[in-house]
């Protein structure tokens, strides 16, 4: 089987004889007969050696040959995974006092001085329980591990620069979102030991498994229901769920 560059070549031979034909049509001559295998033998030789010239197999990357192996520490920096254990956390720390004055410069603009929420946006903290009618799903009520809170932050906060804030300012970011929820005192220390340790009330309200057993749909081939057959019931519509479009968001469209 051929190489790249050798079909590469192949395919610029071509592509000038095709050129030189159009060439010899335009300045009125007759186009000048196919090149003899000699003549072929020369352009390919030459055309050759401007081809790219195939790598080692250890340098060799993707299909084509372009791009680069990636450094151990290009993969380190975007190895920032953390576990429900804590595995994956970077040494440093981070205090609860400390995390005021970080949010209130990085995070309240959009979550609130108390993480309140300003406008659409999230609310951090809520005295809200899951078992409302309408639940407001906030870190203290919902999220299952402070580790979890850790990594959200790191790797997406703050919103105009995800990833800028340096693992001490995120150790001290979770510590003051935590005590917002009355999860940790004014004194915790967030670190790679004491964040792991940290219970949350809805650790175990998530499931690792769904119970629920697969199903597979299988096509009609017969006697099949016809779209007119099927009658919609019921919709988001009316109810407040679906933004307009045309109008404030969540505005009911009258009935």
């Amino acid at each position: 089987m051929s190489s790249f560059p050798d079909r590469t070549t192949a395919a610029l031979v071509i592509a000038l004889g095709v050129l030189g034909a159009v060439r010899a049509i335009a300045g009125g001559t007759q186009a000048a007969a196919p090149p003899d295998a000699q003549t072929a033998a020369t352009q390919h030789a030459d055309l050759a050696a401007i081809a790219p010239v195939s790598k080692g197999e250890d340098e060799l990357v993707g299909h084509y040959g372009y791009g680069a192996v990636p450094t151990a520490q290009q993969i380190e920096g975007w190895s920032i995974a953390v576990q429900p254990d804590g595995t994956g956390l970077p040494p440093g720390h981070g205090s609860v006092s400390q995390g005021a004055d970080i949010f209130a410069s990085q995070c309240a603009a959009c979550h609130g001085t108390f993480g309140e929420g300003e406008g659409r946006y999230p609310k951090l903290a809520s005295d809200s329980k899951l078992t409302d009618e309408h639940p407001v799903k906030a870190v203290g009520n919902f999220w299952p591990y402070a580790t979890t809170v850790w990594d959200y932050i790191n790797r997406a906060m703050p919103f105009p620069a995800p990833h800028s804030l340096s693992p001490d300012e995120v150790y001290a970011v979770t510590a003051y979102v935590l005590n917002l929820n009355n999860l940790v005192g004014d004194d915790f220390v967030a670190d790679r030991t004491t964040l792991p340790k940290v219970v949350m009330p809805n650790r175990f309200g998530f499931i690792l498994r769904d119970p629920r057993p697969d199903t597979h749909d299988v096509a009609c081939m017969s006697d099949c229901r016809k779209p007119s057959d099927i009658h919609i019931t019921s919709s988001a519509e009316h109810v407040g769920l679906t933004p307009r479009t045309t109008g404030p968001l969540d505005e009911m469209e009258p009935k």
